[in-house]
């Protein structure tokens, strides 16, 4: 078994969603690796010196370090940290979750080749993010989907005489919260019942601009601010079609758990999804931005029940292979 140091923003314990940090860390550490964590800090320049001092603190402890890599200002921790570990000659390996990735490769060519072109290994969670990376001459990298633990989500057959819409993410503008107000806005103009569920904490000030929308035009949607694990998989059972409105994204694991739970989801097809969902077999996937292609996909899953059971049938099975009995046997080969 190994020693790893792991760099991300865990900062589930400030009100922020758990994030890969919170969710592989404490699996690697069952198996039996060693680990230890930077940062919970909440102010990100003190989050970005305690990164630092965990790689210079542990460097003669670690085998591995392990980079939570994000296409945003996060990039900048990661390009520092990988350097300093470049300067130690620790090994490190990148692992790659921002959707938005691509352009950051593009935009920021020769910053993203001294991150990741001297990776031990770099691991994307999608094929996408693999496909995009070895488009760019990257080939040092390794296909691990985010993992779950599938006994932890019990699949339930969903009945559809009503429409009953969730969506589950963090209130940022780049996951298009809007659009689900839009949605239940159609609904409602053409005298249809539809009730709307958004889960999630705020990010960058789109949950309260979310909100006064939907107070403006009178609707009644519930904002469960952020919930546990737990809190939002037992709420699931009250919808019937999970919605994901976003316009950029990767491996989404709250797209997974949703799958896993027998929701049937429809997706705008930006970034990974595509390499997730196959259209009208265990998903639906829509233009990004349109609230018509929603509204019409749903209708589609509301008229034909036996078509939405279907697809949800279809995605649990999918799903059953990010489990982490599966997952771990690629992560153990990796870490050798």
């Amino acid at each position: 078994m190994k020693t790893l140091l792991y760099i991300g923003n865990k900062l589930v314990n400030k009100g922020f969603t758990a994030s890969s940090i919170d969710v592989l860390g404490p699996l690697l550490e069952a198996e039996g690796h060693k680990m230890y964590y930077a940062s919970s800090k909440s102010n990100k320049i003190l989050r970005f010196l305690d990164m630092f001092m965990a790689v210079l603190k542990y460097r003669n402890q670690i085998d591995y370090v392990l980079i939570d890599v994000y296409s945003t200002m996060n990039f900048l921790y990661a390009f520092g940290v990988s350097q300093l570990c470049r300067f130690l000659k620790l090994k490190y390996i990148p692992i790659l979750h921002g959707g938005n990735l691509p352009n950051r490769l593009d935009q920021n060519p020769k910053m993203s080749q001294c991150v990741f072109a001297h990776a031990h290994n770099n691991v994307a969670p999608s094929r996408y993010i693999q496909f995009e990376f070895n488009k760019r001459g990257f080939s040092n990298v390794f296909c691990i989907p985010n993992a779950i633990q599938i006994n932890q989500y019990p699949y339930q057959t969903k009945v559809f005489d009503s429409i009953n819409l969730l969506w589950v993410r963090s209130f940022s503008k780049i996951y298009n919260p809007l659009l689900a107000i839009k949605i239940l806005k159609v609904f409602k103009d053409q005298s249809v019942r539809a009730s709307l569920c958004m889960v999630g904490p705020d990010k960058d000030g789109s949950l309260e601009t979310t909100k006064q929308e939907a107070k403006a035009l009178g609707f009644d949607v519930i904002f469960t601010g952020q919930l546990s694990k737990a809190e939002w998989t037992n709420l699931a059972v009250n919808y019937n079609i999970f919605i994901n409105t976003t316009n950029f994204d990767n491996m989404p694991v709250s797209v997974i758990e949703a799958m896993a739970l027998g929701l049937p989801v429809i997706s705008t097809n930006v970034g990974g999804m595509p390499f997730l969902i196959a259209h009208e077999t265990d998903g639906i996937l829509v233009a990004p931005n349109s609230e018509n292609e929603f509204v019409k996909a749903i209708k589609q899953l509301i008229d034909h029940p036996n078509f939405a059971n279907e697809l949800a049938i279809n995605a649990r099975k999918k799903v059953e292979q990010y489990d982490w009995d599966v997952v771990k046997h690629k992560w153990s080969t990796l870490l050798q």
